[in-house]
């Protein structure tokens, strides 16, 4: 066999044209996932994900998840530059507002719900940090978006778990959104490494029991208990239970479940038929199965259907009612929270089936006027005419009440906050967790959707629910101040 032998000086050459060809493969491969990267990248802390190529993840207020979400990220923004220029005097902490601030049809939440959300947690933050409640250390406020039904709730959590340590320094998750099984995961992450949490909207019962978890909202149990209780007042003797089925759907299984207990007493207060059901998971046959239920309540003839659903699917269940056969037979329909989700022209199309719609709210700025010995006057004031929240958004409803929990979740955690600071130096999440626990009494939270304190699992003590009616024009109009126990706790 005859052996070839290259000269030196085309060995050389050879390996070196490998050599580049090497190089220049690695700065290509390189050079592909740094441009990938910053295609990917929407601001810092901020990338897209999915086949939406959504915008999630944590921002300052220096990125804006949506438009309409602009000018209370740039009163966010400003007041975070604020604190951070103050540091060498006085110190701070963060506290994030975790939601899907990038919502489709697909969320139970509406863009207008969301950005009321923020505006509240501002109004909070604005007032521990130089406001009525001015006290140290400042807070500041970090926007987390999971995207649209929190897919991509990972990615968003994790971000936060990293911004423990310096410089953000976070402690706190508010907000939370609504009760799905996704929010629950989070919650369950963020328990694990130590950050205190804040329920703002969240309702399920089941959700509970979690350490570090808290929530401002009441329970569907409170919010079924409240309106049983309103309707028995109200001379009610027979009601009938529409229940969403869907797997995963924690809002509606717990709500169904807590009415069907509250009202059925087997005396004067009955249900006049079983349980009737719809699974919205099965594509569109939902909607054609609320349709075929107009004809069983004709039948049926309850005095209220007790409507355990989301909101968007209210919609569609109302309109099969407007168009029953029994048109001589009235109904009301009770829903739950959910209703406060639903934009102003779903409302408006709502309230045009011409059906009495009655629902428990999570908060409502009439409140203080109907009940005041139940609701924090200097934290009600804001969310009047005139108020801290009309100056700065004049243009933006409040009844929907998501700008009063908001706000509650994110005062909740800055107390925990203050009291945790005033025996230690350095606070930590889990610190400002157990500060929960005591805040009772004359510690409780003063806030705009009611005074509140905690029981051990987290949920609210007799929280203050307020009992809405659609009108005519498509607004929530406060009716009354209701509890699970018949009456809300008092400032004490």
């Amino acid at each position: 066999m005859v052996r070839l032998e290259w000269p030196l000086h085309v060995v050389r050459r050879v390996v070196l044209a490998l050599a580049a060809a090497a190089v220049l493969a690695t700065a290509l491969w390189l050079g592909a996932g740094w441009i990938q990267e910053r295609r990917s990248t929407c601001a810092e802390g901020v990338v897209e994900r999915g086949e939406r190529d959504e915008c999630v993840g944590v921002t300052d207020g220096s990125y804006a998840f949506a438009p309409h979400l602009e000018e209370v990220g740039k009163k966010i923004r400003e007041e975070n530059a604020r604190v951070l220029a103050g540091a060498d005097e006085e110190p701070y902490v963060s506290v994030a507002y975790l939601t899907s601030f990038t919502t489709t049809a697909e969320d139970s939440n509406s863009a207008e719900g969301v950005r009321h959300e923020l505006q509240g947690a501002y109004l909070a933050q604005y007032r521990h940090n130089r406001g009525d409640l001015s006290a140290t250390p400042k807070i500041r406020l970090l926007i987390a978006n999971p995207g649209s039904r929190s897919v991509h709730w990972r990615h968003t959590v994790d971000e936060l778990i990293a911004r423990k340590d310096s410089p953000d320094r976070l402690v706190a998750v508010a907000g939370l959104g609504p009760s799905t099984d996704e929010n629950l995961a989070a919650i369950r992450r963020l328990s694990e490494h130590g950050i205190a949490m804040v329920g703002a909207t969240m309702t399920a019962t089941d959700i509970q029991n979690i350490n570090g978890f808290v929530r401002v909202a009441p329970t569907n149990v409170d919010e079924a208990y409240a309106a049983a209780g309103y309707l028995k007042r109200r001379g009610v003797a027979s009601a009938l239970v529409i229940q969403d089925v869907a797997k995963g759907n924690l809002y509606a299984s717990t709500l169904g479940t807590a009415f069907t207990e509250a009202f059925h007493d087997g005396g004067a207060h009955r249900l006049v038929a079983e349980r009737m059901t719809y699974d919205s998971s099965v594509g569109s046959a939902w909607q054609n199965e609320l349709r075929y239920m107009s004809g069983q309540l004709c039948l049926q003839r309850p005095q209220v259907v007790y409507f355990a659903g989301r909101g968007r699917h209210l919609t569609h269940f109302l309109d099969s009612l407007a168009n029953r056969s029994c048109t001589e037979q009235k109904f009301t329909v009770f829903a739950g929270d959910d209703t406060t989700n639903l934009t102003a022209e779903q409302l408006a199309h709502a309230a045009d089936t011409g059906v009495e719609v009655l629902y428990t709210g999570l908060s409502h700025p009439d409140m203080y006027r109907a009940s005041p010995q139940s609701v924090s006057a200097p934290s009600a004031k804001n969310f009047q005419q005139g108020g801290l929240l009309d100056q700065w958004f004049p243009h933006d409803a409040r009844h929907d009440g998501g700008a009063l929990m908001g706000h509650d979740a994110v005062l909740t955690a800055a107390h925990g906050i203050q009291m945790a600071a005033r025996w230690q130096g350095k606070v930590a999440g889990d610190a400002v967790a157990r500060m929960f626990h005591q805040m009772d009494g004359s510690q409780q939270v003063a806030g705009a959707s009611g005074f509140i304190s905690f029981q051990n699992n987290g949920n609210p003590r007799n929280k203050a629910v307020p009992v809405l009616r659609l009108n005519a024009a498509g607004q929530a109009e406060f009716v009354e101040v209701s509890a699970a126990q018949g009456k809300p706790p008092e400032q004490q």
